[in-house]
């Protein structure tokens, strides 16, 4: 299905053969928000790594289609270049990695053949527009890739990745936790003002994010099957009366 990404009966292990993820399946389209919220363990995490092909998981079961092709077995690389991104929930520090220098290469190398390449002037002008919506300090460049970020600054890098990569269908595994409200609020007006159609999914345990980022549907995720989809007003249910009935049902 063009414009979409489209996950159909997916089941996931880990490499030691425990199964975490139970037929799960799930359309987002662009343009559209989808929320996955649940519990702690319930398999949010290991669904976003799966999508993008982390190696310490295991597909044994299902596919995953992006713009009508099945990119299941492919390296989280070529996931990228056809447009899928991943924001990490716990982004890793890299000492000696230039933040600036990572950025550009990555642009550079998810062009399309024949696409120009950003030189170093362009990208500068373009990273100093976005990075400015974040509110991040004017080093940021110049230092090491995460190294010495506070949490919040860790979140706003990866959604800064994703505003300069522009894919098509991108992933947030808990891009509020550890956030305070302002650096909230900064994430969500800068993933709000994005000027092209994608397809976005959040990864959340708390409605706290999804008061500044309506979704359009709302999945709850419990013992790595999705229960429950629904509108926002779903996410709102679940802060009142939490996932207890859900994985009692199981």
């Amino acid at each position: 299905m063009k414009n979409s990404l489209v996950i159909t009966n997916l089941y996931v292990e880990t490499k030691d053969g425990k199964k975490i993820l139970s037929g799960v399946s799930l359309t987002v389209k662009k343009g559209e928000i989808h929320a996955i919220m649940g519990p702690n363990g319930g398999g949010k995490s290991t669904l976003a790594q799966a999508l993008m092909g982390h190696p310490g998981y295991l597909i044994t079961n299902g596919k995953i289609e992006l713009n009508g092709t099945n990119i299941t077995p492919l390296t989280p690389d070529k996931k990228a270049k056809l447009g899928l991104f991943l924001g990490f929930q716990y982004p890793v520090e890299v000492t000696g990695v230039n933040f600036g220098s990572f950025l550009r290469m990555a642009i550079n190398e998810n062009k399309k053949s024949g696409e120009k390449k950003l030189s170093p002037i362009a990208f500068r002008n373009e990273l100093s527009e976005s990075a400015k919506e974040l509110k991040f300090r004017d080093d940021i460049t110049k230092r090491s890739l995460n190294e010495g970020f506070s949490g919040g600054e860790k979140k706003k890098a990866e959604i800064l990745q994703m505003v300069l990569l522009h894919p098509e269908f991108a992933i947030l595994d808990e891009p509020d936790s550890g956030l305070d409200v302002d650096a909230l609020r900064y994430i969500a007006n800068t993933i709000q003002n994005i000027n092209y159609k994608f397809g976005l999914l959040l990864i959340t345990h708390y409605q706290r994010l999804l008061h500044y980022i309506k979704p359009d549907f709302v999945h709850i995720l419990v013992k790595g099957k999705i229960v429950k989809s629904g509108s926002a007003k779903l996410a709102e249910e679940v802060e009142k009366s939490g996932y207890e009935k859900y994985a009692s049902n199981l």
